[in-house]
């Protein structure tokens, strides 16, 4: 696929003419990462724009005791790093490839050079400033009000709407996440979703293959997020 075919997939740019595109084509440039590898650490200068042409990022917190707040996994066509871009801040959370990762990444001048002149990327961004500061809402809303149980079947009816597959009437999450990563996104403990997995998987919910989480009734599922 090329460059601008690919951009035409991305949020951001759907709406550009093919000039912009070309311009964009020109401006970005390609940058790898292995798996476990940081792209960048909270509080380091807010320099680019990242799109994932393939792979996936994990965004999180890391307390001073270790503690790790998982605020975000993004995947192709999606686009973060906006933020520090925006209001000249430094970066606001950890950023890590949690599989070999392919990005586009667009320097600060080029960005905001090209939010000036298209009035619907400048929409795109506000739109997806909002959502994702509905969702660290939810996050904290779940947190004080959700039983652990509650929690957990909501992250992954989440996780499987925007990561998942479907195969012979399952859903595959395909995201190599350890019991310590499902409950930094829950924040709770992993001895607690290891407890949470056995009953999912003892009601006939849920079950692990390999690196992916199945469920295997959605419905059900659903129904334990409230």
């Amino acid at each position: 696929m090329q460059e601008t075919d690919f951009l035409r997939c991305v949020p951001l740019f759907q709406q550009l003419y093919d000039e912009d595109l070309v311009w964009l084509t020109k401006s970005i440039r390609n940058q790898s990462l292995k798996k476990g590898e940081v792209l960048f650490h909270k509080g380091s200068d807010g320099d680019a724009l990242y799109i994932i042409k393939q792979g996936k990022i994990k965004i999180s917190l890391i307390s001073h005791l270790c503690d790790e707040v998982v605020l975000a996994i993004f995947s192709e066509c999606d686009f973060f790093g906006e933020m520090a871009l925006l209001d000249g801040m430094t970066r606001s959370a950890d950023a890590m490839a949690i599989e070999p990762t392919n990005l586009l990444a667009l320097d600060r001048q080029d960005f905001l050079a090209f939010l000036m002149h298209n009035d619907k990327a400048v929409q795109a961004i506000l739109k997806s400033l909002s959502q994702r500061l509905r969702r660290t809402d939810d996050l904290l809303e779940d947190t004080c009000f959700l039983q652990i149980s509650a929690r957990f079947a909501k992250k992954l009816v989440e996780l499987s709407g925007m990561h998942g597959h479907q195969r012979d009437g399952k859903v595959f999450i395909d995201l190599s996440l350890t019991q310590k990563d499902l409950a930094s996104m829950v924040g709770t403990t992993r001895e607690s979703i290891n407890k949470e997995l056995r009953i999912l998987r003892e009601k006939g919910l849920v079950s692990v293959q390999d690196n992916s989480i199945v469920i295997h009734n959605m419905e059900r599922l659903r129904r334990r997020a409230h």
